[in-house]
């Protein structure tokens, strides 16, 4: 199907990857101040993919997929968002949010490598450089002791770490699974049974759980636009560029998103931005620029709720 460019959709749509899914990271770490992770993500995913399916049948949008298409949407929700989402909200109760913003940054670099153990495809020269510049800007990043002695600090960054092991390795598998055609319908099952799951951990943890009219108004408002923003919105916007602009252009979010969630996290949270970071966060962004334009093809799957893969390709 033929997408009309349209210049006002196109702005709306970059405004939408840049700020809304930079502003999640905040969003997550002031819901995450009063609910418990696992049941803040449950919800926000389970009525995300609810809204998903309404949305769908009212575009008269079949819901039907195959056994084999609904393991590998439950596969799929489980690397992304019960494990590699889940587990970001829990590691924000002791992770500022743009450090975590940071860090997660450097997901090109995870991928590459991961590609390169388990596929056996070479890394290019290009590459090699953004490896080596992201590997010292995470170096630079978490070395800095007046972060890393706080209290559960550590903790944080190696679960960070395992989320973003988790999205790489789900990216490779999008990349062969058999999945629903349509990316709206497939993001809602993914998102549905991703939140079902998390429900399920958030039960095994004792997590208490609350109704929204005993949330906080702060909560309330940041729950909200994560569902309705972005899970729903920012995504939607995410798969029309694909489809209107150049994967390269689509691509630079990966180095606005940091850049906004450390913003807001200081603006609005009074979040510490050191002069470290800031170095960290050149170099880092330095080297995922280098592996977003050497010649080679990797998929990037989005912690914020993003479940469609791109390919970069150049």
């Amino acid at each position: 199907m033929k997408v009309v460019r349209n210049t006002g959709l196109i702005i709306l749509a970059f405004f939408s990857i840049y700020v809304i899914w930079g502003s999640t990271y905040m969003l997550n770490k002031v819901a995450v101040e009063e609910l418990p992770p696992f049941f803040l993500a449950s919800i926000r995913f389970t009525s995300a993919g609810l809204l998903i399916f309404i949305i769908s049948k009212l575009l008269g949008k079949s819901l039907a997929i195959t056994r084999k298409q609904f393991i590998n949407t439950v596969i799929v929700g489980f690397l992304f968002l019960s494990f590699g989402n889940g587990v970001i909200v829990w590691a924000l109760k002791y992770v500022d949010s743009g450090f975590a913003a940071l860090e997660i940054s450097a997901q090109p670099l995870v991928v590459l490598l991961l590609m390169r153990l388990l596929q056996g495809k070479p890394i290019k020269f290009m590459s090699l450089i953004g490896v080596a510049l992201g590997i010292l800007g995470i170096i630079l990043l978490v070395s800095q002791k007046e972060i890393i002695t706080q209290e559960g600090t550590v903790l944080g960054l190696v679960m960070i770490f395992a989320c973003m092991l988790s999205w790489a390795y789900g990216s490779l598998f999008v990349g062969k699974a058999d999945l629903p055609k349509n990316f709206f319908v497939n993001t809602g099952y993914q998102m549905f049974t991703g939140g079902i799951t998390l429900a399920l951990a958030s039960l095994a943890f004792g997590e208490t759980w609350t109704t929204p009219n005993h949330w906080g108004e702060a909560v309330q408002w940041s729950m909200g636009i994560l569902i309705i923003f972005g899970s729903i919105v920012a995504f939607t916007s995410f798969n029309y560029l694909l489809k209107t602009v150049s994967p390269d252009k689509v691509a630079t979010s990966t180095y606005v998103n940091p850049i906004i969630a450390l913003f807001l996290g200081w603006y609005i949270l009074d979040e510490v931005i050191t002069t470290q970071s800031i170095i960290a966060a050149a170099v880092l962004l330095t080297g995922v620029y280098f592996i977003n334009t050497s010649k080679t093809s990797i998929s990037i799957p989005r912690f914020s709720g993003r479940t469609n893969r791109k390919k970069l390709e150049k």
